[in-house]
C-alpha cells in the first residue's frame, strides 16, 4: 500500500466522505487529504480547506496545489503537501472529481480509484437528508451519478447502497497492493 495515491470518485450523497473516514480509522498511517474548496468551512460536509476565490487563484499561481478544478461552481484543489506524504510511504486517500482522473493519473504514477456507487434511490435518499441541495439540484446531481470514468485507469467499483461495513471491507481490500 505504501507510495500508493487512491483516488476516491463517486456521485454526490454516495458517501465517499465516511467511508474515508472509516478507512482512516482502521488503516494506520493512511493520509486523508484535507481538500482546498472555495465555500466557507461552516458549509459542512468534509474537513476542508475553505477559502475565498481570490486566496484560491493565489495559491494556484504560487503551485501550491498537486491538482484544481472546477465543479459545481467551486474551485478545488489538492495541497501539493501530498507529495511528502507519498515520499514517507504513505498512502494517501482523496476525494476528486471524476473529471480530473486523467490529469490525476498523470500526476500520481501509482493511482488506484476507488470508485463508489450506490442505487439511484439511495442516493436521492442521502441526498435529500443532508438538506443542502434544492430537489432541482438533487435532481442535477442524481443526472450525473451514471458519467463515465475515462478508460486505462486501475478501478476498483464499491457498491455503498447497503451497511457501510460491506463498503469498508471491499475499500480495505481495494487498498492492497497488487500481486503478481
Amino acid at each position: 500500500m505504501s507510495r500508493r495515491f487512491f483516488a476516491v470518485v463517486g456521485p454526490s450523497g454516495v458517501g465517499k466522505d465516511t467511508l474515508m473516514e472509516a478507512l482512516a480509522a482502521r488503516v494506520p498511517g493512511l493520509h486523508l487529504v484535507r481538500r482546498v474548496i472555495t465555500r466557507p468551512e461552516s458549509a459542512g460536509g468534509e474537513a476542508f480547506e475553505g477559502v475565498s476565490e481570490a486566496d484560491f487563484e493565489a495559491r494556484v499561481a504560487t503551485g501550491d496545489f498537486a491538482l484544481h478544478w472546477r465543479a459545481h461552481g467551486l474551485r478545488y484543489g489538492v495541497p501539493a503537501s501530498v507529495d511528502a506524504v507519498l515520499a514517507e510511504g504513505r498512502p494517501a486517500l482523496c476525494n476528486l472529481s471524476r473529471a480530473v482522473l486523467p490529469e490525476a493519473a498523470e500526476r500520481f504514477a501509482a493511482m488506484r480509484v476507488l470508485h463508489v456507487t450506490a442505487r439511484p434511490e439511495v442516493l436521492a435518499r442521502r441526498l435529500a437528508g443532508r438538506g443542502r441541495e434544492s430537489e432541482d439540484e438533487i435532481a442535477t446531481r442524481l443526472a450525473r451519478a451514471g458519467f463515465p470514468l475515462p478508460g486505462g485507469l486501475d478501478v476498483v467499483e464499491i457498491d455503498n447502497s447497503g451497511a457501510l461495513e460491506a463498503a469498508v471491507a471491499a475499500a480495505l481490500a481495494a487498498l492492497q497492493p497488487v500481486r503478481a
